[in-house]
């Protein structure tokens, strides 16, 4: 068994206005250092067998069909190690 992870976040030139109310409210609440938070989405995928580049590409596949909005958002994908 092997453990994927997909990060989907906003593609850079997608206004984030959840990351900006954390941003504001990270400095509101003393964190001046913070200068920008950008939110996202990750999935933890178990599957059967290795990770190999045939299950790699498949949950590539899941990802660009179904995990993200390609349009607006990007995505990655990896291996976590166990």
């Amino acid at each position: 068994m092997a453990r994927v992870v997909i990060d989907v976040m906003l593609k850079p030139e997608i206004l984030d206005p959840q990351g900006k109310a954390v941003e504001r409210a990270a400095v509101r609440l003393g964190y001046a250092d913070v200068r920008s938070v950008r939110q996202g989405k990750r999935f933890v995928v178990e599957i059967d067998g290795p990770a190999d580049e045939q299950a790699l590409a498949s949950i590539r596949e899941l990802a660009e069909s179904l995990l993200a909005n390609t349009v607006i958002e990007d995505f990655s994908v990896r291996v976590e190690d166990n």
